[in-house]
């Protein structure tokens, strides 16, 4: 079963624009690779000054704060992620590490001992939860209320969008107990911390948290899932890492350029546009097509082919320019311990059981991943 596939091959190749709707709202999707560089750093004309409209489809209906610092254009943008950036460089730091390394050795632990474990909700899920307790300094057991929370914070399976303020609700209480009783924490940094010479509002408040919970949830467990699956699918790869560890560092951004979770974000046009000979107007928006542009034989040659010692790889996974992805360090601690575990521990990972995860839109399907992932482990002895 494919693990990835590439749907906008032919059209990138031939114009280099999709025009595609979405939820009722055509977005022209731009797919090359060059291509979206240019635009990702090009604010003024693709801008991220836009409330709910920074992902596809847009957000109105889940959320009622502004994502921060996504969400906005320089230089304000560089201000709010000067304020949260240390809290995500905390991944670099040898405490952290040393977490990570103890909770993926946990749970590989559990899965040998097991006849069979659903990666996707038994296994990344927790990981990815229990993980994000330790970069945001809080308690352990809030990573339980977060795997409760689902694979999405704001979608169930199938796409739909949840109802209710689950998130929202859990956000405020955090930051009344860090206002009422400050630590160490994320909540309580940002109760502390001032922009242009003033407190954050409630509402800043609360654009960090959402995107700290939205932007690096789903994306961290279908990565996790997709490098398991194909582990389980080309034994000779983990034979391939076992002979050399230090392959381990491009494979893994090798697994990034092709298990990326994220199709495109979105940028709004401040004033008519040409895009490719089409024309994006005033307040319209376009898209950033990371998965396009990942695949882009000009950039990757034999793009499909998944060479885990491809060097250079200017993957755009974690986004390009100002917006780079501040989780980028935490992605890539998990995923680099999570391969060298397996390399020291697992013989090999037989799938007993998979439900393709596939991305349906008006105008392309994407497949990539899975919705479901039962594996067996088998340790080395």
């Amino acid at each position: 079963m494919p693990a990835f596939s590439d749907p906008f091959r032919e059209v990138r190749s031939a114009s280099g624009v999709l025009k595609c709707p979405f939820h009722g709202e055509d977005i022209t999707m731009i797919l090359r690779h060059e291509d979206v560089r240019k635009a990702a750093k090009d604010w003024q004309t693709f801008s991220s000054d836009a409330p709910f409209r920074v992902p596809i489809p847009s957000e109105e209906a889940v959320r009622t704060m502004r994502q921060l610092p996504i969400e906005t254009n320089p230089p304000e943008h560089t201000e709010y992620r000067a304020i949260v950036e240390p809290f995500f460089q905390r991944a670099k730091d040898p405490a952290m590490i040393a977490q990570v390394e103890a909770l993926l050795d946990g749970m590989l632990t559990q899965a040998l001992n097991s006849d069979s474990i659903e990666i996707v909700n038994e296994f990344a899920l927790p990981v990815q939860s229990r993980a994000l307790t330790y970069l945001l300094n809080v308690p352990a057991s809030e990573g339980e209320t977060w795997i409760g929370w689902g694979i999405h914070v704001f979608k169930v399976t199938g796409g739909e969008f949840k109802t209710g303020n689950v998130l929202e609700d859990y956000l405020h209480a955090q930051f009344d107990r860090a206002e009422a009783n400050p630590g160490a924490d994320f909540f309580s940094s940002l109760t502390q911390a001032e922009y242009r010479g003033r407190k954050l509002t409630r509402e800043e408040m609360m654009g960090f948290a959402n995107l700290a919970f939205a932007g690096g949830r789903d994306t961290i467990i279908h990565t996790i899932s997709c490098a398991l699956g194909y582990l389980a699918e080309h034994p000779e790869a983990l034979e391939f890492l076992r002979a050399d560890p230090k392959r381990i560092t491009l494979a893994s951004e090798e697994f990034f350029r092709v298990f990326m979770p994220l199709t495109h974000i979105g940028r709004v046009c401040p004033a008519d546009t040409d895009v490719h000979a089409t024309t994006v107007k005033a307040g319209e928006r376009i898209s950033l097509a990371w998965a396009s542009a990942n695949f882009d034989a000009t950039a990757f040659p034999q793009p499909e082919e998944v060479r885990l010692d491809r060097k250079p790889n200017p993957h755009l996974s974690f986004g390009f320019g100002t917006h780079l992805c501040l989780g980028a360090p935490h992605a890539r601690l998990i995923l680099r311990t999570l391969l060298r575990l397996c390399c020291e521990r697992v013989k090999s990972i037989t799938i007993l059981k998979a439900e393709e995860r596939v991305e349906h839109e008006a105008k392309f399907d994407r497949t990539l991943g899975y919705d479901s992932l039962t594996v067996k482990f088998d340790a080395l002895t």
